[in-house]
């Protein structure tokens, strides 16, 4: 198996409404519009392909020279256990290089994957909860 990792551009939307429904992950995967609109205004994502099949997705917000936000990072469940998930937190390590903090909110199932790629539990965060479900 070889994947392939792009940086630079959005997938379209439904292979996005596609993997993040194999995987799990809780985003409004029912309104298109919504996650079009998540991807709009991301300002840096990096995907994984295995052919046309996209396979793993890491969506950031950053500034480039502070913080950077992990909002997204998904596989697909055919292709966890790869490694890609790690390549893809590798990745964007790498193009934000050092003076930049990453950041993510976990879903519970993952608290023990973060930390395996040095990431670190923090007990300082607050969040205003969206009134809008997924």
């Amino acid at each position: 198996m070889e994947i392939n990792y792009k940086t630079g551009e959005a997938p379209e939307i439904e292979k996005v409404i596609e993997l993040y429904k194999n995987c799990g992950l809780p985003r409004p995967v029912n309104d298109k519009e919504r996650m079009q609109k998540m991807y709009d205004s991301s300002n840096f994502i990096i995907t994984a392909w295995d052919g046309d099949k996209l396979v793993g997705v890491c969506r950031c917000i950053t500034d480039w020279a502070w913080c950077t936000y992990l909002a997204d990072l998904a596989v697909h469940t055919d292709y966890q256990q790869h490694k890609i998930g790690k390549r893809l937190i590798d990745l964007t390590r790498e193009k934000v290089e050092e003076e930049t903090m990453i950041l993510l909110l976990s879903v519970p199932t993952a608290f023990e994957y973060y930390p395996k790629f040095g990431f670190e539990k923090e007990n300082r965060a607050f969040s205003i909860p969206r009134k809008k479900g997924i």
